[in-house]
């Protein structure tokens, strides 16, 4: 019996081990950093022990692209056309109710901690540059069709600003006709398109469902091309749990880097403390309460045991910052654990990884309200109901990249009058809460794939049967004791079973009466 225990413990470690190692690593991480902080260490020995990080943060990020376009197109051609509107749709209110219901719980726990109030003093901020509200979007939108489908796996558009020198008329209201204007030269800011240096995720998933539905309405013509794009999403995927097996290091390096680099962290812990407390609570209840309570009313199913079902993709996001880099975990517990259709998760969670991101949403909308706070900017109802939506939509534009919310949080702000001069504090805590709203964004895009594949499975079960009776719709099945007869009617003719006609069985001549 008790052989039996030990040997049932062996088998549950060896089968979590990533997972436990990656917890050690995690907790080692810190103690490494605090104890690196003391010597004080040069930005050369940051740089050294950020390294190994970096290598697997990149290790990762060179396979994202390829899984991606492989992942959508088998996935776009395993479904109907009407079923995979279906699911579009209903990821998109999914993700759009989750970001406006983390956005709320962001100001609502900023609120409820009254975080911010008092005089911290000014700060300089390390954020260069600002976005104005309607080109983020409108970025958003010019993104979704890449003009050149190769660049796309490696840039997007993005609008940049400039300033410009430009000569202005003043009337000086002279009576003399000649000398009435004078010219002069103001500077005027001029926005301008040009390509960033991120993949351009959300274009690439458009393009390759485009070729996934395309190659299905084929057929036998498609048949080649998915064959070689499912063989190369089964090989990258394979690369990809190889690599996933350096997790314990590259946690080690990137956490230590990160305590490291910390200038006075008992100050900065004493301004931010209850701004960390509100945030920590809120992605708390996100996560544990009402995304759970989504997903049950949904699913009818125990939220905690899924959360269980999901914790190998939630510490990858926690290590890594970066949902992209957890895409093959989420896919592997989806369909491995909680037996979801392929064809649901390998659409839903790339296309999810791109546009939500309900974890950033808590946190620029809980930033803004608190930045507003040690400004000593009163924010009316008005304001907040702004801030609210301008956070839902801009999280849909957030890529799923380490501190990519800093910049939004600025567009925000920006639009809103408020000075972003105190951001610089939240630049001081970022290590710790770019890694636990990553885990919201986890749980959200892991949630989804499941909702979804709820409330479509039995669509999908009618596409399977539909599917079925085409194949068989030119065929007639006797049953002739143990045997299973297949004969085929064509024009009129028996063109195939026993033989086509060269072997009797006593059942041919109840098939050439059907003829």
């Amino acid at each position: 019996m008790r052989t039996s225990v030990t040997k049932r413990l062996k088998n549950i470690f060896m089968e979590n081990l990533l997972l436990f190692t990656t917890i050690f690593g995690v907790a080692f991480g810190f103690i490494v950093g605090f104890a690196v902080r003391e010597a004080h260490p040069s930005e050369n020995a940051k740089m050294w022990i950020g390294l190994p990080g970096q290598l697997y943060l990149r290790l990762l990020k060179m396979m994202i692209v390829p899984l991606i376009a492989c992942s959508v197109i088998c996935g776009a051609a395993s479904l109907d056309p009407k079923a995979n509107g279906k699911i579009s749709l209903i990821a998109f209110i999914f993700i759009i109710s989750t970001n406006a219901l983390g956005s709320a719980l962001g100001i609502g726990s900023v609120y409820m901690f009254n975080a911010g109030k008092g005089e911290i003093g000014q700060h300089e901020s390390d954020v260069e540059g600002t976005m104005h509200a309607q080109d983020i979007f409108a970025d958003l939108i010019r993104n979704v069709i890449p003009d050149n489908l190769f660049e796309a796996t490696f840039s997007q558009t993005q609008t940049n600003y400039k300033i410009v020198q430009t000569q202005v008329a003043i009337n000086n209201n002279s009576t003399d006709v000649d000398n009435n204007v004078t010219m002069a030269t103001v500077p005027k800011e001029k926005k301008y398109l040009s390509k960033g240096g991120n993949a351009n995720i959300i274009g690439l998933i458009f393009a390759c469902t485009l070729l996934g539905l395309a190659s299905s309405s084929l057929k036998s013509k498609g048949k080649p091309f998915l064959d070689l794009i499912q063989s190369i999403s089964d090989i990258v995927i394979a690369v990809v749990r190889w690599c996933m097996w350096t997790t314990p290091i590259g946690v080690v390096s990137l956490i230590a880097v990160s305590v490291a680099g910390i200038g006075n962290i008992e100050d900065v812990f004493a301004h931010l403390g209850l701004f960390i407390a509100a945030i920590t609570v809120g992605i708390l209840l996100q996560q544990l309460l009402f995304m759970s309570a989504i997903f049950f009313g949904i699913t009818r199913k125990n939220p905690y045991k899924y959360l269980l079902s999901i914790m190998k993709p939630w510490m990858i996001g926690f290590a890594s910052t970066s949902t992209a880099v957890a895409i093959p975990e989420m896919m592997s517990a989806c369909e491995d654990k909680n037996r979801i259709d392929k064809r649901i998760s390998r659409f839903v969670i790339p296309f999810s990884v791109t546009i939500s991101c309900n974890g950033s949403a808590l946190y620029i909308a809980g930033a803004t309200v608190f930045v507003a706070n040690l400004a000593g900017v009163p924010l009316t109802l008005g304001d907040i109901l702004m801030i609210w939506i301008m956070v839902t939509v801009a999280a849909m534009a957030i890529p799923s990249v380490p501190s990519a919310s800093i910049m939004t949080t600025v567009m925000v702000l920006t639009s809103m009058n408020i000075p972003v001069d105190d951001i610089a504090l939240l630049l001081a805590i970022e290590w710790y809460l770019d890694r636990i709203r990553t885990t919201s964004s986890v749980v959200s895009h892991t949630f989804c794939t499941a909702v979804v594949y709820s409330l479509c499975k039995k669509d999908l079960e009618i596409v399977d049967n539909e599917r079925k009776l085409h194949r068989n719709s030119t065929g007639i099945t006797i049953i002739d004791g143990d045997d299973d007869v297949e004969i085929n009617v064509k024009n009129g003719n028996i063109v195939n079973g026993f033989g086509n006609g060269s072997v009797k069985h006593p059942l041919r001549e109840s098939a050439d009466s059907l003829v």
